[in-house]
């Protein structure tokens, strides 16, 4: 195995938890329509892009909407979304998230963000974390969806390494398939059950040491 010389971490559900605000936001917008959105149909809307997960709401409510609709549509749920996330501060970041992120900067490894959120500087700047990041990759520089490895292909070029020296930090199935898809290494924050695919399952980066990552 080759050598780790960077760390690509997801956004949402590792390094803070923004699935709340979807969850609120989406649920207004469901409500709006006329029907109701679950905490369970959030969570199947984990790692899918905004244009996606609009699909599958509308799907869930029998709803049908022409294609400039749900533009709209999207729109409006990120408006609430952004308004919502404008106000997060340095208290949401993730138990161990920003100590473990920088005994990797300490150790000389790269630090990449691999997200598909469109709001990621905003949420990096809001906790106040952005200096931590050598590169920021997220869906305003990324056309394809992951499982696609483009996100954390994009980061490893960033960063000037191979991606088989990359470790993926992720919580989603999608993410670890990117991941396995773009030649890296992962580790998936969450459930064994669910993320069983990559090379370590942690509950969160509370729980990761650079001997652990050296270790995959």
């Amino acid at each position: 195995m080759s050598i780790i010389k960077a760390c690509i971490f997801d956004l949402d559900g590792v390094i803070v938890d923004t699935a709340v605000y979807h969850y609120k936001a989406w649920r207004l917008l469901a409500n709006e329509l006329g029907f109701d959105f679950s905490e369970q149909d959030n969570e199947k809307l984990k790692g899918v892009s905004r244009v996606r997960s609009l699909e599958l709401i509308l799907q869930w409510g029998g709803v049908t909407k022409t294609k400039a609709e749900q533009d709209e549509l999207a729109s409006k749920k990120n408006a609430w979304y952004v308004g919502m996330i404008s106000h997060m501060t340095p208290a949401e970041i993730l138990p161990g998230a920003k100590e473990f992120v920088e005994t990797c900067r300490q150790a000389g490894l790269k630090i990449a963000l691999g997200s598909a959120s469109k709001n990621s500087g905003m949420i990096l700047e809001k906790v106040g974390i952005t200096y931590l990041f050598d590169a920021v990759i997220d869906g305003n520089k990324v056309s394809k969806a992951k499982p696609d490895p483009e996100v954390f292909l994009k980061g490893a070029q960033a960063l000037h390494v191979a991606p088989a020296e990359c470790v993926v930090f992720e919580d989603a199935i999608a993410g670890i398939e990117a991941a396995i898809n773009g030649g890296m290494r992962s580790v998936g924050i969450g459930s064994p059950e669910v993320l069983g695919k990559a090379n370590l399952v942690v509950s969160g980066l509370n729980e990761m040491s650079l001997e652990k990552l050296n270790a995959l």
